[in-house]
């Protein structure tokens, strides 16, 4: 493998705003082959990682991308002076439910958690966290939803199978109430 095409592919991860799957840059060097180009993707997270430094390259929503690592979020949000996209409980309520359920339809969601979610699923689009994936064969042609890549990333997930199962959440304790 070239030191070239590793440093091409990293100046690449550099410039992205978002994660870039090695199909895409695949794409951008059609010359190279798709193993190689996973293979030095790879070699870049080892060497990140091994760097020790206050980012490594992690591989989330089917795509690479640098991240800083999370102990040093709270110097980075001063510095942007913004603070963290903060979601209610009902809308990480609604949000798990369709990312789990997906594809969902807003009467599927308002059955399980037996409250309206009309409010809840417009925040969730405009954070771009769910999309509408089409409409569901039903009378009143329902919208369908889904999660996107930014809920990948927001979450800090691989795909969505990196989400946790029931028996996972359940040996966690999470949800249970306090005596």
């Amino acid at each position: 493998m070239s030191n070239s095409l590793k440093l091409i592919i990293e100046s690449l991860l550099f410039a992205a705003s978002e994660p870039l799957a090695p199909r895409q840059i695949h794409a951008l060097l059609p010359g190279n082959d798709l193993k190689e180009i996973k293979d030095v993707l790879q070699e870049l997270k080892n060497e990140y990682e091994g760097m020790k430094r206050s980012f490594t390259i992690k591989e989330v929503a089917k795509g690479y991308q640098f991240r800083t690592l999370p102990r040093y979020r709270p110097y980075i949000s001063r510095m942007l002076s913004t603070t963290p996209t903060r979601l209610s409980r009902a809308a990480l309520e609604t949000l798990a439910i369709i990312a789990y359920k997906q594809p969902a339809i807003r009467q599927e969601v308002e059955r399980l958690r037996g409250v309206d979610v009309g409010g809840i699923l417009r925040v969730l689009l405009k954070k771009g966290l769910i999309r509408i994936v089409g409409r569901k064969r039903l009378p009143g042609r329902p919208i369908i939803y889904g999660t996107t890549g930014r809920f990948l990333e927001f979450f800090d997930l691989k795909d969505l199978s990196s989400l946790p199962t029931l028996k996972e959440i359940e040996e966690l304790g999470v949800g249970e109430e306090e005596p």
